[in-house]
């Protein structure tokens, strides 16, 4: 059966609804893409996005609607049909097999056999072409879990070139990277729209729609609200789309008197690692430390925490040196770390949101001395601490792998308020993963906390937000502080500079 569309479509939804038990998943949506060109899909965590993205590649069947490919319906009964029609998925978390070489990534299930053997050398050189392809810095005959995550999603859309895919669908593939390796990531997308094949690209990234789609289209609620050109319509009339609501100030930094230094380390210090790091933070103030890929600031907080040992370096809170010899050390100096990967090291996402928010403290709220469990002010004050930053959940025994990214960084948060001796908040890349309206409201959480007092260490890859909401801002370029700028002064340009190497160079 043919479809009536106009010839520069090579893929086309209609009516899509798809129900799990209890749940419309997807409620009537459409969505058209053509040929070479590189349409964002945008929504809140929710929307409906993945759904959307596994009926087009076949994981999901679709109760109501039709799909059309090149004007024919087509009816994919597993991804192997998708695939075989030439459409390939690159998700968020790349699906690997760490101890096999690139090529035996790429070429999984479908390896070139001649006469039953595998032919190695012919897999190895195609394997070669298509990293050239891709301006690739490592070989087909590393092992992949020697990658880096940048490196890992290269060979997952190699992997994608390698079935001929004509629609490649992207999903959040700039949510782990560095500034830098979404650039190249953008040149990457850039090659392949010349080359003629058609991407689908999922992000809650602003950047990465403005760079690279000429259309976005726009899930809310598990329902299409919109197709717009990127060129026509506004950040603000965007963001409501997506929210449901205007957000007026996407940076909500309340004015707050600063108090004296609550927080410093200095002279820190790891062979290999970073040198001579030295950082403070006042009462009420939020400081920005951002750099580039290498430039180890999660590595210097990390030994700041006792996670790992530094060579040298002394810490202060309220004036007073602390030793900190493992986390619960920092912990008990008042310095709380939300961990940037927070469903490996902020979150046990098997256990339930309040489990996970009295876990630090699940001993002080023990009754007598046999240390009993007290059920009754653990639900107490875990209930509370998620309401208060507003963790949209049906109840506190939710397992927290089944909330969004943005409301598994709430109950990060609530997790760190718990701690009732909290003087300073490290928060590594708090909003990464997250959309745009759980964004804005981790942001008003971080300005509440300042207004209470506390100070604020942002460690972010994302300019906007580190402008956004600092007061001042440190930058790192290879394990070295390359500058400290006071907000007033701040530019992009200014700090992207800092963050390479002139930056560097000036520091030395």
């Amino acid at each position: 059966m043919s479809a009536n569309v106009s010839e520069d479509l090579i893929l086309e939804l209609r009516g899509i609804t798809k129900i799990f038990p209890g749940v419309k998943a997807l409620n009537n949506v459409q969505f058209k893409l053509r040929r070479g060109e590189v349409h964002a899909l945008m929504g809140e965590n929710g929307a409906g996005k993945s759904t959307f993205i596994k009926v087009i590649t076949g994981v999901h069947a679709a109760e109501e609607g039709s799909m059309y490919l090149n004007g024919t319906e087509v009816h994919f009964k597993g991804p192997k049909d998708a695939l075989a029609a030439g459409i390939a998925a690159v998700y968020q978390h790349p699906t690997i097999y760490p101890e096999l070489t690139v090529t035996e990534n790429i070429f999984m299930g479908h390896e070139f056999k001649k006469s039953g053997f595998i032919q190695w050398r012919a897999m190895n050189q195609e394997a070669k072409k298509l990293l050239d392809r891709l301006d690739a810095d490592f070989k087909p005959t590393e092992e992949m879990g020697a990658l880096s995550v940048a490196q890992q999603q290269m060979v997952e859309i190699a992997k994608a070139l390698s079935t001929h895919a004509k629609i490649i669908i992207l999903d959040e593939p700039t949510a782990a990277l560095t500034a830098n390796e979404s650039e190249k990531l953008y040149r990457i997308v850039d090659q392949l729209k010349a080359e003629g094949v058609s991407i689908i690209f999922i992000s809650h990234r602003m950047e990465d729609m403005y760079r690279l789609a000429e259309r976005v289209t726009v899930f809310r609620d598990s329902q299409y609200i919109g197709t717009y050109d990127v060129d026509k319509i506004t950040t603000p009339d965007l963001i409501k789309a997506m929210v449901g609501r205007e957000i007026t100030d996407m940076y909500p930094k309340p004015k707050v008197e600063i108090g004296k230094e609550i927080f410093r380390f200095e002279n820190m210090s790891r062979m290999g690692y970073f040198k001579d790091v030295a950082l403070n933070i006042r009462a009420g103030e939020i400081v920005g430390l951002t750099g580039l890929v290498g430039a180890g600031r999660t590595e210097t907080i990390q030994a700041v925490c006792g996670i790992v040992k530094p060579d040298s370096g002394k810490v202060f809170v309220e004036g007073k040196e602390v030793t900190i010899r493992n986390p619960k050390d920092a912990m008990d100096a008042g310095i709380i770390l939300l961990p940037e990967d927070r469903s490996k090291q902020g979150l046990i996402l098997k256990w339930g949101l309040g489990d996970n928010v009295i876990l630090p403290i699940q001993d002080k709220l023990a009754k007598g001395p046999f240390k009993v469990k007290n059920e009754k002010a653990e639900y107490a004050l875990s209930k509370r601490l998620l309401e208060d930053v507003d963790t949209k959940a049906v109840t506190i025994f939710d397992g927290a792998g089944t909330l969004s990214g943005g409301n598994q960084q709430k109950v990060v948060v609530a997790k760190a308020l718990a701690q009732d001796n909290m003087k300073v908040l490290i928060m590594d890349e708090p909003t990464k993963g997250v959309d745009v309206g759980a964004k804005a409201e981790i942001y008003a959480i971080m300005g509440d906390l300042a207004k209470q007092g506390f100070g604020i260490l942002l460690i972010s890859s994302e300019m906007s937000e580190i402008l956004g909401m600092s007061d001042r801002i440190y930058t790192m370029c290879k394990g070295r502080v390359t500058g400290c700028v006071d907000i007033t002064e701040a530019t992009q340009e200014g700090l992207l500079e800092l963050s390479m190497e002139k930056g560097k160079e000036a520091a030395e």
